[in-house]
């Protein structure tokens, strides 16, 4: 009996000392996921519409996760992203370092090889899945998607003008304002220009470049010269509110990017695309707390709650434009739709049945990849960052940007 005793008396304090190491162990773990903090690194400020939207999902993100955030405005796509990036790390205790802007990524690549124990998570970037480092990823969304929406929107416009006489069949044309001539900029066109076209079969599309992702005077006279020359429609892929206030200034109707502009331009927004980054930022987060790995080239969707729409502004909008967004919307998410679906649109007259993108990035930009399967062009398959660079029928380019 009295070794029973001992015995039972060894075996409790056994299961003390190891409640004890499991308390030490989850207060150890609480301890490393109330230290994590993310440090962002932004091209601009809260001035531009692309950032803005950036900002705004990276304050709910970590309040939602309860992680401690930094961050960097004004970072130019220099050296200027490497010392921000070793800044947050040295001085602000971040252990994940998120930057916004495609010519951020060579920079913050440097940095991941300096500090391995850092994860370095970076936008629109392209080199994340041939660069071999396990602490760099790149991330992007199916926008291609939301443009397409949002052309659909478009093209409803269009025949409400040509139905109340205001414009002809043959008149309608739309402008774009772009950025620069990257696949990032010409997938966003196409696939607006492919979702007004699906509704309104005689649409046209005139294209200018800025040659800057922010310059609002540049992005107001560029949509000006496109109102002038008969554009009756504007959007774009830049990032103020240059080509929002010409349109509004002109009463023309304007699809804009990246959030609402209905406050500042009551009467000619119709409604905006814009990638949600809260889903990711959460993801990223999730998976350091977690001790996973974060995958190295991410794409989000509409399912994934990353390719969202604003609310139609009905004051502008075409009748029933709401409704029928929301039923191409379940096509494109139940695959009867695709985007750029070959059938819809040729170049040079010719529909397309074999195409090699440059998906495998280099200074020469190889062309290396085939991605059109089944007479679908498939975007985002292959890697997250756009690839798309056909220059289809319907779409003049006035001019043309290809760098900084």
């Amino acid at each position: 009996m009295k070794n029973l005793r001992k015995i039972l008396a060894v075996v409790l304090a056994l299961i003390m000392i190891t409640a004890t190491f499991a308390a030490c162990g989850g207060n150890e773990d609480k301890d490393n996921e109330a230290k994590l903090k993310v440090g962002f690194i932004f091209l601009h400020d809260e001035q531009s519409t692309y950032d803005k939207n950036f900002m705004d999902a990276a304050i709910k993100a970590c309040e939602e996760m309860g992680v401690e955030y930094a961050q960097k405005t004004q970072i130019s796509e220099s050296k200027d992203c490497y010392d921000a990036a070793v800044e947050l790390i040295e001085t602000d205790g971040c252990n994940i370092i998120f930057a916004d802007s495609f010519g951020h990524e060579s920079f913050l690549m440097d940095a991941a090889q300096k500090y391995p124990e850092v994860q370095f998570c970076h936008a629109t970037g392209t080199q994340a899945h041939t660069a071999g480092l396990a602490n760099f990823h790149n991330a992007f969304a199916s926008i291609y998607e939301g443009r397409y929406l949002a052309g659909v929107a478009a093209g409803l416009k269009l025949n409400e003008m040509i139905d109340a006489g205001e414009i002809k069949a043959e008149e309608a044309k739309m402008g774009y304002v772009g950025a620069f001539t990257f696949a990032e900029v010409i997938s966003g066109y196409t696939s607006f220009y492919l979702g007004a076209k699906s509704v309104c079969p005689t649409v046209t599309m005139d294209v200018k470049f800025t040659g800057s992702w922010y310059d609002e005077q540049l992005e107001k006279e560029a949509a000006q010269a496109l109102i002038a020359g008969g554009c009756v429609l504007i959007s774009q892929h830049a990032d103020s509110m240059g080509a929002p206030t010409a349109c509004e200034t002109a009463k023309v109707p304007n699809v804009s990017y990246n959030g609402s502009t209905i406050s500042a331009c009551p009467n000619t927004f119709i409604v905006s695309s814009r990638i949600d980054w809260t889903p990711y930022f959460k993801y990223m987060i999730e998976c350091v707390q977690k001790g996973e790995e974060i995958a190295t080239d991410w794409t989000g969707t509409i399912e994934t709650g990353s390719v969202v729409l604003t609310d139609v502004n009905e004051a502008v909008a075409a009748e029933g434009t709401a409704a029928k967004l929301e039923e191409v919307k379940a096509k494109l998410l139940d695959g009867s739709i695709n985007v750029f679906d070959t059938a819809n649109w040729t170049e040079k007259g010719v529909t397309l049945s074999s195409y090699l993108a440059d998906v495998d990035t280099d200074k020469d930009f190889t062309k290396d990849t085939e991605v059109i399967e089944n007479g679908i062009f498939y975007e985002s398959k292959h890697r997250s960052a756009p690839y798309f660079d056909v220059e289809i029928d319907g779409i003049t380019l006035l001019d043309r940007n290809y760098g900084e």
